[in-house]
């Protein structure tokens, strides 16, 4: 069961995520927050699993209250839904620590996925925002390749994957090994590249 804390200011969309949520066999909201302050606190008493993080709130906004969260409990997940999918909000989220970024505009369905993908330890993206950030990291490394060492030929096939957006299910579906293999190579990767995070590591996949 995924424990979810819903954060945002409008209690209507609360409301819609909450009924969203509760209708699944695998989910269960734990708690809601209206602004980041309330977020922080119940975040820490409550400890949930995941915390759907909206960004523009009053008071405490939700990129200060994701990093006041992650420093309190650094193993939580944070996964920001929000209607601003600029790069003055998307690059302070993921500095704050959020694990991934989705837009108000999802469909039900990829907004569920996204929820269960970051519980499970991926690192959702609305597919604009995935690519943006894969733009902009292929221009800012053109002329400047990297020469990765020590690879083996899997760890490059799933670096190459993961650089693609996919999952671990995806990958381990796309590839026929088990989804505890790819999470090993995942984490092998991680250390190799000197990437903090999944979403660090993507972007290394596409300057590698």
């Amino acid at each position: 069961m995924i424990r979810v804390l819903l954060v945002d200011d409008q209690p209507l969309i609360r409301a819609g995520l909450k009924m969203l949520c509760d209708a699944q066999s695998d989910m269960e909201v734990v708690g809601e927050a209206g602004n980041g302050r309330d977020a922080v606190t119940l975040a820490e008493r409550l400890t949930p699993d995941l915390i759907v993080m909206d960004l523009r709130m009053p008071g405490l906004d939700g990129i200060t209250a994701t990093g006041r969260i992650l420093a309190a409990r650094p193993a939580a997940r944070v996964l920001v839904l929000t209607t601003f999918g600029d790069d003055e909000h998307l690059y302070p989220a993921l500095t704050a620590g959020a694990c991934g970024f989705l837009l108000k505009d999802a469909s039900p369905e990829d907004l569920l996925d996204g929820i269960r993908r970051a519980a499970a330890g991926d690192s959702p993206f609305s597919q604009a925002v995935l690519s943006r950030l894969v733009n902009r990291a292929v221009h800012a490394r053109a002329g400047a390749p990297r020469v990765v060492t020590g690879l083996t030929a899997r760890e490059r096939d799933v670096l190459q994957l993961v650089g693609e957006g996919l999952s671990n299910t995806e990958i381990a579906d796309r590839l026929h090994i088990g989804v505890t293999t790819v999470k090993s190579h995942v984490t092998s990767l991680m250390a190799k590249t000197g990437s903090p995070n999944r979403v660090r590591l993507a972007l290394f996949a596409h300057g590698a």
